[in-house]
C-alpha cells in the first residue's frame, strides 16, 4: 500500500512532522518494500491553503492512508472525500509510523486534530508585534481575495441557468 508521511526529514529516520500542511517534505512509500521518495512540500511557505494544496498533492499521488502529527478541517475534508485514511503519528520517527500502521496500531483520525490555519504562525513567536500584525493582514488578504473569486464563481453558475 502506498503511503505519505508528513516529515521532518528526508529518510524514514527523520521525525514525522507535527504539521501536516507546512511540513518540510512528504515521504510517499510503499508499506510492503519500504521503498520510498522523499519531496519536498510545495505548499509549506503559502501564505494561506497549505492544508489543502498539500492534501490535494497526497491526492494524487494516489496513496491510501497519511501519517502526520496533525491535520486541520480542509486537509481532513479533502483527504477523507479521496478515501485516504488519516492517521495521527506525532513523536515518532516515520519508519516507527509504518511499523505502528503496519501493526494495525496506528491511531485512525475522525476528524480534523487542529483548528484552521494552526500551523500558520508556528514561528510567531519570533516575529515581533508588527510583524505578525502583518503577516495576519496579509492572510486575511489572501482569504478575502479567495472568498472574492468564489462569489464570482458562485454568480457564474448563477447566471447559467
Amino acid at each position: 500500500m502506498k503511503v505519505v508521511i508528513s516529515a521532518s526529514g528526508t529518510t524514514l529516520d527523520a521525525p514525522v512532522d507535527s504539521r501536516f500542511g507546512r511540513c518540510p517534505y512528504f515521504l510517499i512509500v510503499d508499506t510492503e518494500t519500504l521503498a520510498f521518495e522523499a519531496q519536498p512540500n510545495a505548499s509549506a511557505g503559502s501564505g494561506g491553503g497549505a492544508g489543502i494544496q498539500a492534501a490535494q498533492f497526497v491526492v494524487q499521488t494516489g496513496a491510501k492512508a497519511v501519517l502526520t502529527g496533525n491535520v486541520g478541517p480542509n486537509a481532513y475534508q479533502v483527504l477523507n472525500a479521496a478515501g485516504i485514511a488519516i492517521h495521527q503519528t506525532a513523536g515518532m520517527t516515520a519508519r516507527q509510523a509504518l511499523a505502528t500502521l503496519r501493526e494495525g496500531a496506528a491511531s485512525q483520525m475522525s476528524g480534523a486534530s487542529q483548528s484552521a490555519h494552526a500551523g500558520v504562525n508556528d514561528d510567531a513567536a519570533q516575529l515581533s508585534r508588527d510583524e505578525a500584525i502583518a503577516a495576519l493582514k496579509g492572510e486575511i488578504a489572501e482569504l478575502r481575495g479567495a472568498v472574492a473569486s468564489l462569489l464570482e464563481k458562485v454568480d457564474q453558475v448563477a447566471k447559467q441557468r
